[in-house]
């Protein structure tokens, strides 16, 4: 399978994948990597490893359903089966949300529905989580729609909330789960566990 991850900034979930793919625990390749943020790591981590990397923002292209085009017109040429949001901080187009439909991913670092919506992305998370006392925290993996983070939830793995952690500690932890996590999920779409939209 073709996949494209979709990442604004460190890329280090798209790493984790393509080190799965090319360490053969997952049957796949990273075809390409779409970043809104011309700084991203995400696209210098695609340049090291020789996978194609583009920018596209409002910045590039300010009128949102040519933007949309753009999207759509490299994902149709790289023939891409499935689309993972790695730290992605942009909502996607309708028109690439339907033609994607149940084919694209994203991971976030709290168990949904919990500390999901709007703004809950990266450390607010975190903070959310200790501020409420929570024991346990963890990864959600859910399919996109057009609502933040309220997808259908197709895998979470849990992680633990230490007592006196702190938002970066947490944070640590989770991601280093996250890593794991992903090779896991993408393995159980691969095989066919957790199905492909058509």
């Amino acid at each position: 399978m073709n996949i494209a991850v979709f990442a604004s900034h460190g890329g280090s979930d798209l790493q984790a994948i393509i080190d799965g793919c090319k360490s053969g625990k997952v049957n796949s390749k990273v075809k390409l990597v779409i970043s809104n943020n011309s700084n991203s790591m995400a696209l210098q981590r695609a340049e090291n490893e020789g996978i194609l990397g583009y920018h596209i923002s409002q910045k590039v292209i300010p009128d949102n359903g040519k933007l949309d085009n753009k999207i759509l017109s490299i994902l149709d040429e790289n023939e891409i089966d499935m689309i993972f949001l790695a730290g992605y901080l942009k909502m996607l187009g309708t028109s690439v949300l339907q033609k994607y439909s149940n084919r694209i991913f994203n991971i976030h670092p709290a168990l949904l529905p919990k500390y999901g919506g709007k703004g809950m992305y990266g450390m607010n998370v975190h903070k959310a989580v200790i501020e409420a006392r929570e024991k346990i925290s963890g990864v959600t993996i859910h399919r996109v729609n057009e609502k933040y983070d309220s997808g259908e939830i197709v895998a979470q793995a849990e992680v633990p909330v230490m007592p006196n952690d702190t938002p970066e500690e947490l944070a640590a932890r989770v991601l280093e789960r996250e890593h794991s996590f992903l090779i896991e999920v993408v393995n159980d779409i691969i095989s066919g566990n957790i199905k492909l939209g058509e």
